[in-house]
């Protein structure tokens, strides 16, 4: 049992943590997510969450004219750069 808590510990402990290092806007820019997605908070406020939480997940639409189809965007903040996640919702 104890080798099992020290395995599952760390596991849930590493879940939603800031970034080593700060997420910029233009790093958030550089991504599509604003191109492909309807998102209704600004990048500021994505980028606050993104460096407080080390993920954020956005209520969106696809950015197709004429078609609402709507969707949950995950970004998460990994060691190697901005990780964009589409989920139907």
């Amino acid at each position: 049992m104890r080798t099992f808590a020290a395995i599952l510990l760390p596991m849930l402990v590493a879940c939603s943590l800031p970034p080593e290092r700060p997420v910029t806007r233009n790093e958030l820019m550089r991504t599509p997510v604003y191109q492909k997605y309807v998102i209704q908070e600004s990048p500021e406020e994505v980028v606050n969450a993104l460096n407080r939480d080390g993920e954020v997940i956005l209520e969106s639409k696809r950015n197709i004219p004429g078609k609402n189809i709507p969707v949950h965007v995950k970004i998460l903040a990994t060691s190697e750069g901005l990780e964009v996640l589409e989920y139907e919702r």
